[in-house]
């Protein structure tokens, strides 16, 4: 991944890059569950956007998941249209790397897939995650309703006194409506399915977040 420890102030809209109006091409299918990547979804499934620094493992963390019937790796929450890996590499878009998850409300709860969330990095580090540094790497959820919005929050208070307990920091996760989605390359979709040794920067504090809270 790229270094980007001299990119930890958030750029302003007057800033960024100006992108482009085409929207990156996604072929194919999602090469672990077999399903489509880019809508339509099928009927009475929800989405949720959220970034826990780098994507790679951060998708993994959520095909994995009973429930999600897809994810793909992609960019939310900055101001660039349509950005390049490179472009949002230089801190100059404004947008966190995020996780696309089409799931089930049926199989599993949007509380659920924050349980995943929360548990899979570090909320507390501000602008990087581990050894990525950088607004990319930020922790961030993208809610698409406001029943996502007020789930989100209420997460978030039930696992701050968690967290504080075992002597961790402020969550510094930026919660907010929705922002577009707009996707990645597609070598980095399902990356670590593609290259099993490939870089994974994920860790979790090992503090459990209470789900039956949420």
């Amino acid at each position: 991944m790229f270094d980007g420890s001299r990119k930890t102030r958030m750029v302003t809209p007057q800033e960024a890059l100006k992108g482009r109006s085409t929207a990156m091409p996604i072929v194919g299918r999602h090469v672990v569950l077999g399903t489509p990547m880019v809508p339509p979804f099928p009927g009475g499934h929800e989405v949720a956007v959220v970034g826990l620094g780098c994507f790679w493992g951060a998708e993994r963390k959520f095909w994995q998941e009973r429930g999600v019937f897809t994810t793909a790796a992609g960019y939310a929450g900055g101001f660039t249209p349509n950005p390049s890996y490179e472009e949002v590499c230089t801190g100059l878009t404004g947008h966190a790397e995020v996780v696309l998850v089409v799931f089930d409300p049926a199989v599993v709860s949007f509380a659920g897939l924050l349980k995943v969330f929360w548990e899979s990095h570090d909320p507390t580090q501000g602008m990087r995650q581990g050894a990525d540094a950088g607004t990319q790497y930020r922790s961030a959820v993208y809610c698409r309703s406001d029943a996502q919005l007020a789930t989100a929050l209420a997460s978030r208070e039930a696992f701050q006194p968690r967290l504080t307990a075992a002597g961790f920091g402020a969550i510094t996760t930026e919660i907010a409506a929705h922002a577009d989605f707009f996707y990645a390359e597609d070598y980095h979709q399902q990356y670590l399915a593609k290259n099993p040794n490939g870089y994974c920067g994920l860790g979790g504090t090992g503090v459990t977040c209470p789900a039956g809270a949420l």
